[in-house]
């Protein structure tokens, strides 16, 4: 391998064909879907996945090592490279009306802004098959009351079904991460779960409340709820943020409007 990994991009090669195989039997990709593979470095996946498609479009970062990407994998089909920063995509405008298949193995310094910003073109979006930090991967499949649960359980709760497939040890990839990985699937849901008008509300709440998370719902939502939005809700204001289901913050977005 002669592109040696770069630790500002959060290089982590993935080698392990048997996990590769389990990855693309998880995706299970047909030869006519649009599908986009995010941070697809020297191609370990991108090879097997352009052996079911018959186009593939892939981000990546790091100018070096496209051309080697090209070299190893680019005469199985047709590989399109966009060369910039997934953070940056407009998915929307990529998905061109469309509905894509989203994967890739993403790098750990920026999974969870991904993550959000993916979120944000979820109209657009089919399905999603990521590598993560398995701690990250807990945190998305949290429910309350559950240690790993936090703004990232609740917002992914709200617009996805999030499936935790399997794990993934160190020595899968080169170098091998200090940290185990795991394979998730995210199904972007058509309908929100519960009733949620205001949204951009919703998210402030959330948000502030695990901002302060050590502190009561009283006290940390100050100045978005007050004593008769939290009776009007249904909702004890000594509570934590941790206890509170995806539901519940929406019945405080929903039943409490905004202090003036």
């Amino acid at each position: 391998m002669s592109h040696r990994p770069r630790k500002r991009f959060g290089q982590h090669f993935l080698h392990d064909q048997q996990v590769i195989s389990r990855i693309i039997e998880s995706i299970a990709p047909q030869p006519f879907e649009p599908l986009v593979e995010i941070g697809p470095g020297l191609g370990a996946l991108t090879g097997g996945l352009l052996e079911h498609v018959r186009r593939l479009e892939v981000i990546e970062l790091d100018r070096d090592v496209i051309p080697e990407l090209v070299a190893r994998v680019g005469n199985r089909g047709e590989l399109i490279v966009h060369d910039a920063d997934a953070l940056n995509v407009d998915f929307g405008a990529l998905a061109a009306g469309r509905r894509l298949r989203v994967c890739g193995n993403l790098p750990y310094n920026i999974s969870t802004p991904l993550l959000f910003h993916l979120l944000e073109s979820a109209a657009h979006i089919a399905d999603m098959h990521f590598m993560l930090q398995k701690e990250v991967v807990d945190r998305m499949a949290a429910g309350a009351n559950d240690p790993a649960y936090g703004r990232l359980s609740v917002m992914l709760a709200l617009a996805t079904e999030v499936e935790p497939l399997f794990d993934v040890g160190p020595g899968s990839f080169r170098p091998p991460p200090r940290v185990q990985s795991a394979v998730v699937r995210l199904r972007p849901r058509t309908h929100a779960p519960f009733p949620l008008p205001d949204r951009p509300r919703f998210q402030r709440i959330v948000a502030q409340a695990f901002n302060q998370r050590r502190k009561t719902l009283r006290n940390s939502l100050r100045g978005l709820v007050d004593e008769a939005g939290f009776a009007a809700a249904g909702i004890d204001p000594i509570r934590r943020a941790e206890t509170l289901s995806p539901a519940e913050f929406g019945l405080l977005a929903t039943t409490t409007a905004p202090l003036t």
